[in-house]
């Protein structure tokens, strides 16, 4: 016993999520505690309107500098797992050089190429075996627009990889990658977990580009000194095990995300796709289980663009949502800003005020932009639970993200949902999560169930107010006429 503890005491596994803005990076010690934190940062390119690229080496140089600090802080790992933004395409050649810059998930380009699949193999087939309707950010399009745009580039692909993965190929010199990463490809038979011989087939995608494919927790290298790196997550995957949503028991506990784009995450125990294909269906970082997952573009992106257009801090715009009654007096927001995936897929919707009176000040257009954001992720929530199969009825929410930090927005979050809200101690959920897998990966806990069992602290409870649940189920269906009434006028 007192090995064990001082072995504990000592143990610590990194966790990198290679996000869009940065590498964030994490070291655990074996219950879950922050032994150190790093960041590093970078930008992406938009060389035209609706692309988004970044340079490969950003991430590298970025990661490595991370790493450096977590080892100066907490000394060597046991084990390191890898998180980070999905779907991005980087395009190698046969010296594992970059060809071009990576083009990334929130790049617009595809439209074209997402109708060509879906014509090539019909939506109902495409739903069957990948889970998903083709989608933008997804990385398969994308090698179809370097055939159709750049055939140069393409005709010398050798390898392709994403984000996080060039990250590994650096780290240990390994063209792998894991079941959840590779679910966003629009490239993996989601039901059996591997590569699927028809969509290469139909897309006339060469087999030998992929990278090997491993379960998230598995060793998929080592590090020049030794360190087992597990193959890894992507970060919502990631950031739902670092909240606790595993799917262990069938707790009812669903993940949800106020980043710069809102999520609601579901474990699920089964393969079973929506056959409307209006939530995403992906592998989920603990082997034999999946994830259901609605995806909304503009959550806490929203707050900051209404923010850096009136010019005040956060703090004093949530303070004056407060002086408004919920509904704001008939005041609704949509906040499709840049588009919105669930449960619309429309890339060409827009965020609106509607409702507008000579009442309505400073405070009631926040307050109105907080609840439009909760009923976007109740869209998601109510097609999820309609699903049946998130092991039973959605019990509470795990809340993460920069919109997790206000009260004020988790009590109108918990009242529109219907559900309490739980804070866990770490919010950088994606690389904890990355973590757990490197430590999973590197012997300190037997699977990933054991490692969160371990390490996830739930924290605060923020429970739905009351008086605000009918108020709130009125404004909602408010919310929802709007989009379609609006977009019967483009």
């Amino acid at each position: 016993m007192v090995r064990a503890t001082l072995r504990a005491a000592h143990v610590s596994v990194f966790g990198l999520d290679v996000g869009t803005s940065g590498v964030k990076g994490l070291a655990l010690d074996a219950d879950g505690g922050v032994v150190a934190a790093a960041d590093a940062g970078y930008s992406f390119a938009t060389p035209r309107p609706g692309w988004s690229e970044q340079d490969p080496e950003d991430w590298w140089r970025a990661a490595e500098a991370v790493l450096a600090r977590l080892q100066a802080a907490a000394g060597p790992p046991e084990g390191v797992g890898l998180s980070g933004q999905m779907h991005g395409l980087v395009a190698l050649d046969s010296h594992d050089r970059a060809l071009r810059p990576a083009i990334i998930w929130n790049d617009q380009r595809t439209a074209a190429e997402c109708a060509e699949i879906e014509a090539t193999l019909g939506l109902e087939r495409l739903a069957a075996l990948t889970g998903n309707r083709a989608l933008t950010s997804f990385t398969a399009p994308k090698l179809l627009w370097l055939r159709h745009h750049e055939p140069d580039v393409y005709a010398r692909i050798a390898h392709i990889a994403l984000p996080k993965d060039y990250v590994r190929l650096r780290l240990c010199g390994e063209h792998a990658t894991d079941v959840n990463d590779a679910s966003g490809t629009l490239l993996l038979d989601v039901a059996e977990r591997r590569w699927s011989e028809e969509m290469l087939d139909a897309l006339a995608f060469e087999p030998d580009w992929l990278p090997r494919l491993l379960e998230s927790p598995h060793v998929s290298g080592h590090t020049a000194a030794g360190v087992p790196v597990a193959a890894g997550a992507g970060d919502q995957a990631a950031g739902a095990l670092g909240v606790g949503v595993d799917g262990a028991g069938g707790n009812g506990i669903v993940s949800v995300v106020l980043g710069t784009s809102g999520v609601v995450f579901a474990a699920l125990d089964r393969y079973a796709p929506d056959p409307h294909v209006r939530v995403q269906t992906f592998c989920h970082a603990i082997p034999n289980t999946w994830h259901a997952m609605g995806v909304m573009l503009s959550a806490a992106g929203s707050l900051r663009w209404l923010q850096a257009i009136l010019g005040a801090d956060y703090d004093t715009l949530t303070a004056e949502a407060t002086t408004w009654a919920p509904g704001a007096e008939g005041l609704t927001f949509l906040p499709y800003l840049a588009g919105e995936r669930t449960p619309h897929d429309d890339p060409d919707a827009r965020g609106a005020y509607a409702g507008l009176s000579l009442r309505h000040d400073r405070g009631a257009l926040v307050r109105a932009l907080l609840e439009g954001v909760a009923f976007g992720l109740r869209d998601s929530l109510d097609l999820i639970a309609a699903l049946g199969r998130v092991g039973e009825t959605p019990t509470l929410g795990r809340v993460s993200g920069g919109g997790a930090r206000s009260d004020e927005w988790l009590r109108i979050v918990a009242s529109v949902l219907e559900l309490p809200l739980e804070r866990v101690a770490v919010q950088d959920a994606a690389a904890f999560g990355a973590a757990l897998l490197g430590g999973v990966a590197g012997g300190v806990w037997p699977d990933v169930p054991a490692a969160v069992a371990a390490t996830v602290r739930p924290g605060e409870t923020i429970e739905p107010v009351s008086d605000w649940i009918e108020p709130y189920r009125a404004a909602r269906e408010r919310f929802r006429a709007l989009y379609p009434a609006l977009r019967a006028c483009r």
